[in-house]
């Protein structure tokens, strides 16, 4: 049986094409946000394309083989596929909750200071809701306390 390794769930997305901030434009102006809106939407689709291609995967290699060594090595498959697309599925609603910020016309901003995140940090992040700053902070604190 050739074993298939399962692939780490899509932190990123790709084929987008960065924005182009034009001089003058104000901060999460109406274009900057539809860039985003439609980022996050591809991110979406591409992620649950990739459940599709998963569910699919998993009913036509079902099979029930008679060598106990293949039917462990078939079902730590599964189980790897089953918990990335688990991740996944949780960051497509963390997709649908950045989509419904940006409806409401509060995506951008850092929650905990409330200054601009940046479009490049954006870019690399869509979900962040946090500054670099108050990110860096949050991680310091979380290592030193464990939690």
């Amino acid at each position: 049986m050739a074993k298939k390794t399962a692939q780490a769930p899509s932190e990123t997305f790709t084929g987008f094409t960065p924005y182009e901030i034009k001089k003058g434009e104000d901060y999460m102006s109406a274009e900057m946000l539809q860039h985003f809106k439609d980022l996050l939407l591809d991110w979406k689709q591409e992620l649950m394309e990739e459940v599709d291609r998963t569910m699919h995967h998993m009913q036509e290699d079902a099979a029930n083989y008679a060598d106990p060594s293949d039917r462990a090595t078939q079902e730590e498959e599964f189980s790897l596929e089953l918990r990335t697309r688990d991740r996944e599925r949780k960051l497509i609603k963390k997709i649908d909750k950045t989509i419904d910020r940006i409806d409401k016309d509060d995506y951008g901003f850092c929650d905990q200071c409330g200054v601009e995140i940046g479009i490049r940090r954006l870019e690399a992040r869509p979900t962040a809701t946090l500054c670099i700053d108050c990110k860096t902070l949050a991680e310091i604190r979380e290592r030193q306390t464990g939690i």
